[in-house]
């Protein structure tokens, strides 16, 4: 039996559920962090240093506050990052020494979600196999058998000062200049809401700032990457040059043109991986195939992978490559942060459009999209995974297949963190891969029913 059959409250991003309800509550929480702790100890490391950030949510320091006395409580050190993108908290745990970071989040999910998502030392998720014995020590057998940790043993938390201020300054020492530029930013009422601001302020940019008032419960509430349409009416409204919208944790980022057309993720792979003169990328099998086609043209292979920036980041790793990244903004330049950063992203795609000499809106005229579209089909939880393979959905994936032909794909995936299976379509006809994408739909619905 392999790990990932074994995961019962870990998924493709940690831990993730509505707050107050099982797992995500303060008890588990705290049950969290004496496991996470526990599994440092375990490895031969004494007194395990834990680096804790958290977005935007009501919830988050509620459950930050019971993971940290879960780590104090078996000898561990916690420091307090307070709000911050998830992000800052890969890179203050490199640059900080710390054995672990912890970001208490739900990312793009609406604010009833929370999360806990782990990095190891080097910023990077946590392997599957240090998972996998946190999850062991998660069982209350297992909890109980542990030795009373007292004295001077038990660990403590600290603050982090803001004076210092690393990740700020490592964003600044990626960014380009941009020289008056007009700039809308949304900072979906989340983790970016006073980081954002204070860096584009900083590098030149005239700049207008919408959603950035969190009150605990507004955060990716028709706004942010999840709802571009704000930041789409603020640039048209504005007459700005470019316009960027954050997602609650601020690790990815979606661009607006002047035009006020959407640059998605595909948008930013290609023009980044020209720019920096890549001879592959990594994108994920929701990666437009029109994208596929013209980074081709220009002697670029794109590497397909499993949609989720885990994937992408292991295909980068094999292939020794550097640049990869989802339709959603999640991108990655490992040669500059080994996570999905929003912040680094929009900095690296203007600083690439400014290199280029060519403004935002001649790349997107010049990178072709075909029509795709999605959609979700709730099924039952214990059938998500398994769905794909019902015979009868099979057969309709394969007519669709042949209707399409060339010109078109087809892709199923059950959803990482909710009970939906995903259905894409991609074509040269908007009409016929709407209908094509229907008819599979339907075909799951019934199936799961």
């Amino acid at each position: 039996m392999t790990v990932m059959t074994l995961r019962k409250y870990f998924g493709t991003d940690g831990i993730r559920g509505v707050a107050g309800q099982h797992p995500m509550t303060a008890s588990f929480a705290f049950h969290v962090g004496i496991a996470a702790a526990e599994a440092l100890k375990q490895t031969g490391i004494p007194k395990p240093h834990f680096t804790l950030g958290m977005d935007t949510r009501t919830s988050g320091r509620m459950l930050a506050h019971a993971v940290s006395a879960g780590i104090c409580s078996r000898g561990g050190n916690c420091t307090w990052l307070d709000v911050i993108p998830t992000p800052g908290v890969s890179y203050l745990t490199r640059t900080l020494n710390a054995h672990a970071g912890i970001v208490i989040s739900a990312s793009h999910n609406p604010f009833e979600d929370n999360g806990i998502k782990f990095f190891n030392s080097d910023g990077e998720k946590l392997t599957d196999s240090v998972e996998h014995k946190i999850e062991q020590l998660l069982h209350q057998d297992n909890l109980e058998a542990l030795d009373d940790v007292t004295g001077d043993s038990i660990g403590s938390s600290r603050r982090y000062r803001r004076e210092e201020d690393d990740y700020y300054r490592f964003l600044l020492s990626q960014a380009p200049y941009l020289d008056g530029l007009r700039v809308g930013i949304d900072c979906a009422n989340g983790a970016a809401y006073a980081l954002a601001p204070r860096v584009f302020q900083q590098i030149g940019a005239r700049l207008d700032v919408i959603n950035a008032h969190p009150d605990g419960s507004n955060i990716n509430v028709q706004c942010g990457s999840t709802y571009p349409n704000a930041i789409t009416e603020r640039v048209h409204e504005l007459k700005l040059d470019v316009g960027i919208t954050f997602d609650g944790d601020a690790d990815r980022a979606l661009l607006v043109d002047k035009h006020g057309r959407l640059v998605t993720g595909d948008h930013m792979l290609a023009i980044c991986a020209l720019v920096r003169q890549e001879t592959a990328v990594v994108a994920t099998l929701m990666s437009n195939l029109g994208v596929e086609t013209y980074l081709q043209e220009h002697g670029i292979k794109l590497i397909r992978t499993q949609v989720g920036d885990r994937y992408v980041h292991e295909a980068l790793h094999s292939h020794k490559l550097t640049l990869g990244g989802e339709q959603s903004g999640h991108m990655l330049f490992l040669d500059k942060s080994p996570t999905g950063d929003g912040l680094l992203t929009a900095l690296q795609t203007l600083s690439a459009v400014r290199k280029s000499g060519k403004p935002l809106e001649a790349w997107v005229d010049d990178i072709p999209l075909y029509p795709q579209t999605l959609v979700n089909v709730r099924v039952q939880p214990d059938m998500k995974a398994t769905l794909k393979d019902h015979p009868e959905v099979v057969t309709a994936v394969k007519e669709a297949s042949q209707r399409l032909g060339a010109r078109g794909r087809i892709n199923l995936r059950p959803s990482g963190t909710e009970a939906l299976i995903r259905v894409m379509v991609e074509g040269p006809e908007q009409t016929e891969i709407e209908d094509v994408a229907a008819s599979v739909a339907a075909v799951v619905e019934r199936v799961s029913a």
